[in-house]
């Protein structure tokens, strides 16, 4: 019988939002914490709860923009337990410092595009939407 806190690949598909072949992407990329994931007897694949929280961290990483191969270095320096810590903190620092850069240059666009939707509200309300970038009145 199982641990009724195991899910089964679908299951995890469903809760975190990635595909079945993405799920097994991440397994073989070593970008999980257990080294392999459990099986049934049927050899369906079995995630347990830490695999579950390990893979929305993952997903976040990936998302913002952290390289496979960083979060697969990540994942072993965890699983070789304690005594790296100061190494991961190293590489959460250097993500930390590309998504802040990544932030900064979004909201510099933000701004940019907030300004012209402005232009472009007031031209309307004037009615001189048809001069923009003509430079004609």
């Amino acid at each position: 019988m199982y641990n009724n806190k195991e899910l089964s690949i679908g299951q995890v598909a469903e809760r975190t939002g990635l595909s079945v072949h993405s799920l097994r992407f991440y397994e073989r990329e070593g970008l999980l914490l257990s080294t392999k994931i459990t099986r049934d007897n049927g050899g369906r694949r079995r995630y347990s709860p830490v695999d579950v929280e390990w893979l929305g961290i993952c997903i976040k990483l990936r998302a913002s923009g952290m390289p496979t191969a960083q979060i697969r270095h990540f994942a072993e320096l965890v699983r070789q337990g304690p005594g790296n810590e100061r190494e991961r903190l190293e590489i959460l620092y250097e993500h930390q410092r590309r998504v802040a850069s990544q932030v900064a240059q979004l909201n510099d666009c933000l701004e940019l595009i907030n300004w012209k939707v402005d232009v472009y509200e007031q031209h309307f309300e004037q009615g001189t939407a048809q001069y923009l970038w003509t430079g004609g009145k």
